[in-house]
């Protein structure tokens, strides 16, 4: 087991309670998860499973009503400040609508500097020699940069999303669902970038998906989620070909065959870059 400080991230025991009109929704019920240095965790359930309830009480983006989560070592609901920002800055997000996770009103090299600006004491130069760099370590050109949101295609515009989750070096980054407003044809391709990402920049990965081909390829640890729980985890290749739970036996028999599914590779091939 990962010592506290190296492990990219612990979610222990976590529990989140919803109260409204003398009512209460279990949304978390008791989670816990560890991810190591240069790993992938993949959070696969139905929709209204928990998964980004969970994720969100990770960051403490939502304050858990019990447990706690730790980033690096550090508990970010007890740290303020500096010690926060650098927190902070040490994880990325990557959202589920692309699109929408743009203001779009704002050229898209500006959203990418946002978080330079916020974290990193930068000057004007310094900003767009680094965005510059990181449209291009995502397969974008210079020039798109200088467009808005809807101007770019939605593979495009999630690249774009992944460079401004990276911007600041993080060493985790969150992927809520980051294909599934994508294209078929695209989809592999935004994959196959992340794990490239996830190699060159030894990044840890949380996973959120209710696709059970894309948790299979990126994922090297799993974490199948029901009503709030975690009914089942291990290694992901174990849990997704020998599963011990029967909910995790069901949603397998609801996937439809794939052996055509585009770009994603099968058997050996599973964790291989293609790009």
């Amino acid at each position: 087991m990962e010592d506290e400080e190296t492990c990219a991230l612990a979610v222990e025991d976590v529990v989140k309670v919803y109260r409204a009109h003398r009512s209460e929704v279990r949304a978390v019920d008791g989670v816990s998860f560890r991810i190591g240095p240069g790993t992938t965790f993949g959070l696969v359930g139905e929709s209204g499973s928990g998964k980004s309830t969970v994720a969100r009480c990770a960051l403490h983006l939502v304050t858990p009503t019990s447990g706690r989560s730790l980033v690096r070592g550090q508990d970010p609901a007890r740290v303020r400040g500096r010690a926060l920002r650098r927190l902070r800055a040490g994880t990325g997000m990557v959202f589920q609508n692309p699109m929408a996770a743009f203001d779009p009103r704002m050229r898209v090299r500006d959203s990418i500097a946002e978080p330079l600006r916020t974290h990193l004491r930068l000057s004007g130069a310094e900003i767009r020699r680094r965005v510059d760099e990181l449209l291009d370590e995502v397969g974008l050109a210079a020039t798109h940069g200088d467009r808005l949101p809807h101007q770019l295609s939605g593979g495009q515009c999630q690249r774009a999303g992944v460079a401004r989750a990276i911007a600041t070096g993080p060493r985790l980054v969150v992927l809520d669902e980051p294909t599934s407003a994508l294209d078929v044809s695209v989809q592999a391709q935004v994959l196959n970038l992340l794990q490239r990402l996830k190699h060159e920049r030894a990044l840890s990965y949380l996973l959120i998906s209710h696709d059970l081909d894309v948790v299979r390829y990126m994922s090297d640890e799993v974490g199948v989620m029901r009503q709030g729980s975690i009914v089942e985890s291990g290694p992901a290749a174990t849990v997704l070909s020998a599963p011990s739970h029967d909910y995790t036996r069901r949603l397998l028999a609801a996937m439809p065959p794939t052996p055509g599914a585009p770009g994603l590779p099968t058997g050996s091939d599973e964790r291989r870059i293609l790009l």
